[in-house]
């Protein structure tokens, strides 16, 4: 049975902020997003030490503070300063397939320097979340120790700050990105190709999303796909990609390992944690799960990719 462990802290550094979403299922405003919420609501389900470093605005509403930290999420990092928090405006096509950007608006998030707390600087499992390369080498190069260092990225970095990406890439051992993004970085069309190429900018493993077809990790012991499991209920895929990097996260911290088949299990609960959160708006989906919960839809999982073995 999965549970919680405190074996080994977790620290992402990302954004904690708010959403508009318009979509099928009408608007909702205000609601709680960044990829440091939907990554530690995640990752909380497997470790009592996860930790937020972030910045919100004046505006941003005390309730969702609340739920973070009624999950045992450490968010004595998370600063609140003078200004308007980080707030996405995002509309989805009736199908949920694709999206439209509407608006952004940095507001304090445009200021953002993260600085660790001596108790920050001693974590285990460190992520560094959606920002500037150039602010993700300088988190990095402030802990001291860490077992592992993952990192996600994004189309405007690897188009515009490309030579600060790459030199961020050589001090991370596990990249997380989805298709688009895997291409757009390679320069290749053909994802195996691809993640040859960035595995030689300096990530030993690398995690490729694909939406709801699942996702593929490349890693020196090959490679490993979890498909993607047939839902009935979608409403909200805003955050899948950061409760995928959650989970992950998250399972290795409980499980205490790195090695192959955690990492593998690791893809799993990845993609249990973001099948629920799709299934309502915003951090709805993973506010009250159970470990049995949890645990049922890792078997349905397995029992998608289970197969006996063909002798002819």
């Amino acid at each position: 049975m999965i549970g919680r462990s405190a074996n080994r802290s977790l620290l992402i550094v990302g954004s904690v902020a708010l959403d508009d979403i318009d979509g099928p299922f009408g608007p909702h405003k205000d609601i709680l997003g960044g990829s440091a919420s939907f990554f530690a609501a995640a990752a909380a389900y497997f470790t009592n030490q996860v930790q937020i470093v972030a910045v919100v605005g004046e505006d941003f509403p005390q309730e969702h503070l609340d739920y973070l930290e009624s999950r045992n999420i450490d968010i004595s990092g998370v600063q609140r300063v003078p200004g308007e928090s980080f707030h996405w405006y995002g509309k989805y096509s009736d199908d949920l397939t694709s999206r439209e950007t509407l608006d952004t608006k940095l507001g304090v998030f445009a200021d953002f320097k993260p600085q660790l707390s001596e108790r920050q600087r001693d974590v285990d499992l460190l992520f560094l979340g959606n920002i500037h390369p150039a602010l993700q080498l300088e988190v990095a190069e402030q802990v001291k120790a860490p077992g592992l260092v993952a990192a996600d990225t994004m189309n405007l970095w690897i188009n515009e700050f490309r030579p600060s990406l790459e030199k961020t890439l050589r001090a991370v051992q596990l990249l997380v990105i989805n298709d688009e993004e895997a291409r757009l970085l390679s320069g290749e069309h053909n994802l195996a190709k691809a993640a040859a190429g960035i595995r030689k900018m300096g990530p030993r493993s690398l995690v490729i999303k694909r939406g709801d077809a699942g996702a593929y990790l490349f890693h020196e012991h090959g490679t490993f796909a979890v498909p993607g499991l047939p839902l009935e209920d979608v409403k909200d895929p805003t955050g899948a990609g950061d409760s995928f990097a959650g989970g992950f996260m998250g399972y290795l911290a409980y499980s205490g390992g790195t090695d192959a088949a955690a990492i593998r299990a690791a893809m799993i609960t990845g993609s249990v944690m973001a099948s629920y959160l799709v299934e309502q708006f915003s951090l709805d989906g993973l506010r009250n799960l159970s470990q049995e919960a949890i645990q049922k839809r890792f078997t349905a999982f397995h029992r998608l990719s289970q197969f006996e073995h063909l002798t002819l």
